[in-house]
């Protein structure tokens, strides 16, 4: 049965009037005035999520097809839950998690891409909130990851044993490659990128300016190189705690459509204040930011909506939010079914009102989200 949604409709370059017709997929866009304010946009798409409202990756399916519905709530329709570094059979077991999930669709909820694989094989200099279990990508670790056929994006420090024999194997098994929590400085981070073009892979940067060397005057560092390779997709957390509004304007200028928003959310988002873990280590949410006892910051409470708000906030045009919370991102993991209105795209949709607060969400053509 074809439906209809009536409204602002975001495309990539601009605002339309008019009318979304669609089932399963967006069958027709139809050009006209309408006093209808609302703005209708393609679902987000965050590909790296460790929590919300409680739930944790790790904790298993039940927690993952938890914390997806709360992230639904907030216009994501693709989701990646995303490890975090513990023992190797713990990271196993979550990746086990994820694969019984995606094996087993929830038509009330998002779509559940996969996994990102965000520890264990990062630098134990560059941690930054993950727990002290880094370990080499070795061939036989590797190899176990790819047999579990859910693991969609890697976080890979450059410098580690390995690391040139795991970019092969990953980008020939289709796996985005994200350079991340790391201490590799420029030069090394290029030839990287390199690697990945060469091996057939795409790259990408792991929550740029965070968990990698800053950038200085004659130390250019990873993020000047994932930011002027042309090649190189970057995830950005736009909670404006993690990166400063300056930086996120200097990146979004040079990267434009490389440029993606996750949410790095962990379990606390959504709840109240207070303590809260992440990867077994106790963690404080203060004010909307979550801090180790060390006062490092320790993922975020964001959520995507919040992101796409945040950016407007700060100069970006809907189009352009839009594209930062859903169309980049698409690109990035190769997803071309999704990511925009267009026709014969499926009809993974989210209605936002004058304020830009979530009204409703539609996965495939469900109607999976109203708000009350």
């Amino acid at each position: 049965m074809t439906q209809t949604l009536t409204g602002q409709i975001v495309l990539a370059d601009r605002l339309l009037p008019g009318t979304v017709y669609f089932d399963s997929h967006i069958r027709e866009i139809e050009a006209g005035e309408t006093s209808q304010q609302d703005y209708i946009l393609p679902g987000f798409i965050d590909g790296h999520v460790h929590g919300g409202d409680g739930a944790d990756t790790m904790d298993g399916a039940e927690a993952i097809r938890h914390l997806a519905h709360y992230h639904m709530r907030h216009g994501t329709t693709t989701i990646l839950p995303t490890t975090i570094t513990r023992p190797w059979e713990d990271v196993v077991a979550a990746l086990k998690a994820v694969a019984k999930v995606m094996n087993a669709p929830d038509a009330e909820g998002p779509r559940v891409h996969g996994a990102h694989l965000e520890g264990p094989f990062v630098s134990p200099h560059k941690l930054g909130a993950q727990p002290p279990f880094a370990i080499a990508p070795s061939p036989e670790r590797i190899a176990e990851v790819l047999a579990l056929n859910c693991v969609r994006v890697v976080t890979l420090a450059p410098e580690l044993d390995h690391a040139d024999t795991a970019i092969a194997s990953l980008a020939e098994a289709g796996v985005r490659i994200s350079i991340g929590h790391t201490i590799a400085d420029y030069e090394t981070t290029m030839e990287t990128i390199a690697t990945i073009c060469t091996c057939g892979g795409i790259a990408g940067g792991t929550h740029l300016f965070n968990a990698m060397s800053p950038i200085e005057g004659r130390k250019p560092g990873p993020v000047t190189a994932l930011m002027c390779h042309d090649a190189s997709f970057a995830e950005m957390i736009f909670d404006t705690h993690h990166v400063h509004p300056a930086s996120f304007r200097l990146a979004s200028r040079l990267m434009r459509n490389r440029l993606l928003f996750v949410t790095d959310a962990m379990r606390g988002a959504g709840q109240p204040d207070g303590p809260s873990t992440l990867g077994g280590q106790d963690v404080l949410i203060e004010g909307g930011v979550v801090r180790l006892p060390n006062g490092s910051l320790a993922g975020s409470v964001l959520s995507l909506d919040q992101a796409l708000r945040n950016a407007v906030a700060h100069g970006a045009s809907l189009p352009e939010a839009s594209r930062l919370v859903s169309g980049n991102a698409a690109a990035y993991l190769g997803l071309t079914d999704r990511g925009a209105i267009e026709t014969g795209r499926l009809a993974d949709m989210v209605v936002l009102d004058h304020t830009l607060a979530v009204k409703e969400v539609w996965v495939g053509g469900r109607k999976t989200f109203a708000r009350a």
